[in-house]
């Protein structure tokens, strides 16, 4: 059977009142175009809206073509706080079909739109009233269930008061994760990666021992290829992707139902088969890259983890088509972090320089920073890819010829590219950082290994080196944005946060890491927070930029919070920072045993901050510390701050349930939220109010 010709989407991308953008990505070539209506309260369809459309498409195989629709007005801008919907148009020859051609601007659980509406919509903000959901950490086969099936529940019941409605879907990080893919689904990922690209990567010309190595394309046979061939350190990457369609598979796979719906056309997802394991299986135990006998303990656990992992998918293909619709109906801006290429990424220096000179872990990376472009990064800021950046990824697509000087230019342009950071157009306007490759290693800060433990040592790297800082400040400055307005500013980890549970991590977490005890996957030691010059340099420009009001909307540490602070320079300059953390979407991490352990000492941690202001400090060291009570501040500090934990309505003040943020405020008030989904209902925990005078 063929594909769906509608691998995935469509997504509604960068919108402002001079350019709406339109991502989709399909299984055949088609010319493609778009119209905006103007739509009634009520629904109706008022008429077409004056503009134009043009396309731009890649194709990166014989059965993937990823297109950036761009509609403008015909003149003027588009108007403000008006209820807007869009339409795409499939001409191949002389027939051309919309998107009811495929059933989805129908009536049923298969349609892009709301309510009574004819098309998917969404309004462009004047700026009284902010909503945005954010969020991050979404895993295929994570824990609990998609907090974005909430997101969409909430935008059914916002979709006509333009007040509440979300004007905007941030993802702040590991949309995907590329090295823990679920057993199950790592069969799937590369029978459809090869039908995608209609070809296999000729990896041996990359590395020449890959010839040696038969368990490339087999459940867990893949730890021995990423340690010692791509010198990655992730302890999850038995099934890690590596070629480019691998990871376009995963988008695909994460965003939609569309291929889901083919593969259980085709026999679904694959069974556990005992007879066989032997011989598909390689596990992490073996030591070499030839196959062991499987022993009945290990054969048993795998079983249990194929079981478990298989009804995890379960669940999160059974909220795909409000994913979907969610993502056609809000305009969402997407940044990477680790997982979305693989778990370390750019952690020391040192590893950033094993895997740039290993030539496979260099590809690997390359594919999926273009897999990252293709999926999520060209729609952040469309027009900021120039045309000989389109060249460069158009030309090595065509053929995947790993011998080629386009290959060469691929790799370059990938590993060097210089702007992931980017502006998003909403009202106020949000920063968007790039904490991955924009980071600065002072002193050698490589990770150790005690045991099968990997140790991280106590120097981490600046998130943002401080030269990385004035061409975002630029950025900034180009986009229209003046001091003294509220700003926004994504950042995939807080720079408030990971403090709550600070004492927990140094006291607990470390000394049962050190006996195996595997509490270390429950936090993310890379924080702001753990280097002080890169956090001060952060301050720094938010000083410098002086909005109203800062907001840094955050993920990555597997919980929600919600921090308030008023911080002082040195000079007398002021800011005032609220940090809204979400995560994860779906991948709740305190579970078993040993996450409920965790979980009770972080809330006991939590209790004791609850209601308190803390007073810090950063000193002349640049270290951050916390005041003694009644002890005062040095004069001679580079800045001080006071800073309250936000409490839940309910008196907690933090959330580890998968969760999706939605920040609301106006100049007098904001709110954060928490949108959670339970058995097909959203659950909402909202955050006490902060008043913005």
């Amino acid at each position: 059977m063929d594909l769906p010709v509608i691998l995935s989407g469509p997504v509604l991308r960068r919108v402002d009142q001079s350019s709406v953008f339109i991502w989709i990505a399909t299984s055949k070539p088609f010319q493609i175009s778009a119209k905006l209506y103007q739509l009634e309260p009520s629904g109706k369809d008022d008429g077409p809206v004056s503009g134009q459309s043009e396309m731009e498409c890649v194709r990166f195989g014989k059965q993937l073509f990823v297109y950036m629709i761009k509609i403008t007005p015909a003149s003027g801008t588009f108007p403000l706080q008006t209820l807007l919907g869009y339409n795409l148009f499939f001409t191949k020859g002389s027939d051309t079909v919309d998107l009811s051609h495929f059933g989805l601007l129908d009536p049923g659980a298969d349609s892009l739109v709301y309510g009574k509406l004819p098309y998917p919509s969404f309004f462009i903000s004047e700026g009284k009233h902010t909503n945005v959901l954010y969020g991050s950490c979404r895993k295929l086969h994570g824990k609990g269930e998609d907090a974005l099936a909430a997101g969409d529940m909430h935008m059914e019941e916002t979709v006509h008061v333009l007040e509440k409605r979300p004007q905007a879907l941030f993802l702040l990080g590991d949309q995907i994760y590329a090295d823990h893919v679920a057993d199950p689904l790592f069969p799937v990922i590369t029978s459809l990666g090869r039908q995608l690209a209609g070809q296999e990567e000729p990896l041996y010309k990359i590395d020449k021992r890959l010839e040696r190595y038969s368990s490339l394309n087999k459940i867990h046979g893949r730890k021995l290829i990423m340690d010692h061939l791509c010198r990655f350190t992730s302890n999850q990457s038995y099934n890690h992707l590596i070629q480019f369609s691998e990871y376009a598979a995963l988008y695909v796979l994460s965003w939609g139902p569309q291929v889901w719906e083919y593969i259980q056309e085709n026999g679904g997802l694959p069974v556990f088969e005992e007879e066989l394991a032997n011989d598909r299986i390689h596990f992490v135990f073996s030591t070499e890259p030839a196959f062991q006998k499987v022993h009945d303990l290990e054969l048993w656990q795998h079983k249990q983890r194929f079981a478990e992992q298989t009804e995890e998918l379960r669940e999160s293909i059974a909220s795909l088509k409000r994913v979907r619709r969610l993502m056609a109906n809000v305009p969402s801006y997407m940044i990477f972090d680790d997982h979305d290429i693989t778990d370390d990424w750019n952690l020391s220096e040192e590893w950033k320089e094993n895997v740039k000179n290993s030539p496979l872990g260099s590809h690997v990376v390359a594919n999926g920073l273009g897999a990252y472009w293709a999926f999520q990064g060209w729609g952040n800021a469309p027009d900021s890819f120039d045309q000989p950046f389109l060249k460069t990824m158009k030309r090595y697509a065509r053929h995947f010829d790993v011998e080629s000087e386009s290959y060469r230019d691929w790799l370059h342009t990938l590993w060097n590219y210089p702007s992931w950071h980017f502006i998003a157009p909403t009202e106020p306007k949000t920063v968007f950082l790039d904490t991955r490759t924009k980071r600065g290693y002072e002193v050698p800060s490589a990770p150790g290994r005690v045991g099968r433990i990997m140790q991280e040592k106590l120097q981490s790297p600046e998130l943002v080196r401080q030269s990385a800082w004035p061409a975002i400040a630029a950025l900034l400055k180009e986009s229209g944005w003046k001091r003294g307005e509220m700003l926004m500013v994504a950042s995939p980890a807080p720079l408030y946060g990971v403090g709550l549970i600070e004492s927990a991590l140094h006291t607990y977490t470390n000394p049962l890491r050190l006996i195996g005890i595997p509490v270390h996957e429950l936090f993310d030691f890379e924080a702001w927070k753990y280097n002080g010059q890169g956090f001060t340099a952060f301050l720094e420009q938010i000083f410098n930029w002086a909005p109203h009001h800062c907001f840094i909307l955050s993920g990555d540490v597997h919980y929600a919070s919600s921090v308030y602070t008023a911080v002082e320079s040195n000079d007398g300059r002021s800011a005032h920072i609220m940090q809204c953390t979400s995560s994860p979407i779906n991948n709740a991490s305190f579970s078993g045993v040993w996450g409920r352990l965790m979980e009770s000492v972080a809330r006991i941690n939590a209790f004791k901050r609850k209601k308190k202001s803390i007073i810090r400090y950063c000193d002349e060291q640049g270290r951050i510390v916390c005041q003694e009570p009644g002890a005062a501040v040095p004069k001679n500090c580079l800045w001080k701050e006071t800073l309250q934990y936000i409490a839940t309505t309910g008196g907690s003040i933090m959330e580890t349930d998968n969760n999706l943020g939605l920040l609301s405020f106006t100049e007098k008030v904001a709110q954060n939220h928490l949108l959670i989904h339970r058995t097909w209902q959203k659950k909402k925990v909202l955050f006490n109010q902060i008043d913005l005078h």
